[in-house]
């Protein structure tokens, strides 16, 4: 298929398009650039949603129901399970497809597991170009599910223009929590099995947290849910669409996802710096830079000045 197609096909909201559209992002095709130039003017309708936590809190179970939800009030749905560490696990959604099988079938809803087997870059640049395509074939939600909480998975998360973080009763020692990260990048806190004991205690460590920090625009909602009866998850798809508002009242989404390109294009950028400088560092034969910073001729310092130089001379513009 050839890339205009698959882009026309994409915005079509072709469902078989969209999926060989993610492959390429995941294998980091050489047609990924102009199917991005053939997508880009077409996205920024999308609402994106992260969804991290803990192994175990039940991330899956909640993706779905927020399906539910959003479909039930006529959205349109993709959800997109990120695996940043193994290319053979499928990540979490395809370990548990089950909870998904509700809406295998509904043309409104796309499900995805993705792994970055080839993207240079890794998550960083693999997540926001996935994100792009479901954004382009139509979708009105897209949840970002990550398998756990370490800084890929944060990194992907805050991909997105809303974070939610889940915890569950029980959810261990705060101090180490807070010590991830974790905290600092929740739109919204999601306490999720609020059926079992110890609910309210997390909600209350959440607020005591909450209330020790600094005082922000936006002071992210505590929303209690369970997958089991379905309570709280319409509160939850409200706080959603609550802090959608805000940022659009305030105008940070608009500045939000413009710095989230700016980095992606500086990380582009990098990428291709340095797999250029790789390259000539590999041309090298048994003299040049390499073995003058082995014989202690030059500092790395003066080693980087020297292949920045090579990398933006006009005969290396031009090869």
């Amino acid at each position: 298929m050839k890339g205009s197609e698959l882009a026309e096909r994409v915005l079509a909201g072709d469902r078989r398009a969209v999926a060989r559209a993610i492959s390429l992002v995941e294998d980091g095709s050489k047609d990924l650039p102009a199917l991005s130039a053939a997508l880009y003017p077409k996205t920024g309708r999308a609402h994106t949603v992260g969804l991290t936590g803990s192994p175990g809190v039940g991330k899956s179970s909640l993706a779905a129901m927020l399906v539910q939800a959003a479909r039930a009030r006529d959205r349109t749905v993709a959800v997109l399970a990120i695996d940043p560490t193994s290319p053979f696990t499928g990540g979490a959604l395809l370990g548990d497809r089950l909870r998904m099988q509700a809406h295998a079938t509904d043309p409104g809803v796309f499900i995805r597991s993705m792994a970055t087997r080839g993207h240079l870059g890794g998550m960083a640049l693999a997540a926001p170009e996935a994100l792009r395509i479901l954004d382009a074939s139509g979708k009105d939600l897209i949840v970002v599910e990550t398998v756990g909480v370490g800084q890929a998975e944060v990194e992907v998360a805050t991909a997105t223009d809303t974070t939610l973080v889940v915890v569950s009763p029980g959810w261990g020692d705060a101090v180490q929590v807070s010590k991830a990260g974790i905290l600092e990048i929740a739109d919204v806190f999601v306490v999720n099995k609020a059926d079992k004991e110890g609910a309210d205690d997390a909600a209350r460590d959440l607020r005591n947290m909450l209330r020790m920090g600094p005082k922000l625009a936006w002071q992210p909602p505590i929303v209690k849910t369970s997958t089991v009866d379905g309570s709280g998850v319409d509160e939850l798809v409200d706080a959603i669409e609550s802090h959608r508002a805000h940022q659009q009242e305030s105008g940070q989404l608009e500045e939000k996802r413009t710095r989230r390109v700016l980095e992606e294009v500086k990380g582009m950028v990098a990428e291709r710096l340095r797999a250029r400088v790789s390259e000539l560092l590999a041309q090298e034969a048994d003299g040049g830079v390499a073995a003058d910073l082995a014989g202690r001729m030059i500092d790395p310092y003066r080693a980087a000045d020297i292949l920045l130089e090579r990398v933006s001379s006009p005969s290396e513009r031009g090869a």
